[in-house]
């Protein structure tokens, strides 16, 4: 549980360290305040399908980074490099609000897959602004790769 007073920090202050993602067996909270994205092949629940890219995934990890980086008000929570897995903190303009992102790119026939995750700490709605978020890296994931 994230302490209330992490909404008066900034970046990743007041935030417990960050942990890996385990994408395989991901159960999704029951509140509708997240967003999962998977490659067609992921059998477990998501939100939004992502097709492979046709890129190595140590490629693909490096624009993921890339994009992750130019994101206003958001800040590298953590990285497991051997996994191809990080973990991003992006508050909101407003109330500070802490979000989670998550992300890995594995090794996939076409190329590389990615799989994304975008959730809420605090509250229960969120809006849409978790699927925003995954829309708006993809987007961007998008834009970098067509470089």
């Amino acid at each position: 549980m994230t302490s209330l007073l992490a909404l008066f920090r900034s970046g990743t202050n007041g935030l417990p360290p960050a942990r890996p993602v385990e994408f395989d067996g991901l159960t999704l909270p029951p509140s509708p305040n997240t967003c999962l994205v998977g490659p067609p092949e992921y059998t477990g629940p998501k939100h939004l399908t992502q097709p492979a890219y046709a890129m190595p995934p140590e490629l693909l990890w490096a624009r993921l980074n890339r994009v992750a980086a130019g994101f206003p008000r958001t800040w590298k929570h953590g990285e497991w490099p051997a996994r191809h897995q990080g973990a991003w903190v992006e508050r909101s303009v407003t109330m500070n609000y802490p979000d989670l992102i998550a992300a890995e790119v594995r090794p996939h026939p076409a190329g590389a897959a990615l799989y994304l995750y975008s959730r809420s700490i605090f509250g229960w709605g969120d809006n849409g602004f978790n699927l925003a978020r995954a829309q708006r890296w993809l987007a961007a994931l998008a834009t970098e790769t067509q470089h």
